[in-house]
This record gives C-alpha cells, structure tokens and sequence, in this order.
C-alpha cells in the first residue's frame, strides 16, 4: 500500500498521539489509526484542520508525489 500522509511521522515529530487528535478532530481514534497507518485518508477539509491543530503547512502532511 503506498504511504500517502505523513500523520504518524509528523505526530512523532511534535511528539502528540493519534488519541490527542482525535479528540482534537472530534473523531474516533480508530478512524486516526486508519489515517495515521495509510489504511485510510482525511479529507482535504481534514487535512487542512489537521494542519492547523499541529502548525504545520498542509503540505508537510503528504508525501511528495514527485521529486524535482
């Protein structure tokens, strides 16, 4: 499965949990894992309110598709 999010690493990186945003989010923790596991994805309104919980540019979130 190709890895599309970087929620885990960035989660790791500020040193929060998956149960800290889905608390945040008012989502089920389980829905996180998927997100934060690749299983499952955020919608680009989720991706941009995870953004903003975590103070990070959206695009820090996603893998690039390209490198240039």
């Amino acid at each position: 499965m190709k890895e599309i999010n970087r929620l885990k690493e960035v989660l790791n990186e500020q040193k929060r949990t998956g149960k800290w945003l889905a608390e945040n989010l008012g989502k089920d923790t389980a829905t996180v894992s998927r997100w934060c596991n690749n299983h499952a994805q955020p919608s680009i309104e989720t991706f941009t309110r995870i953004a903003e919980l975590l103070d990070v540019d959206v695009r820090v979130l996603i893998n690039k598709t390209k490198e240039k």
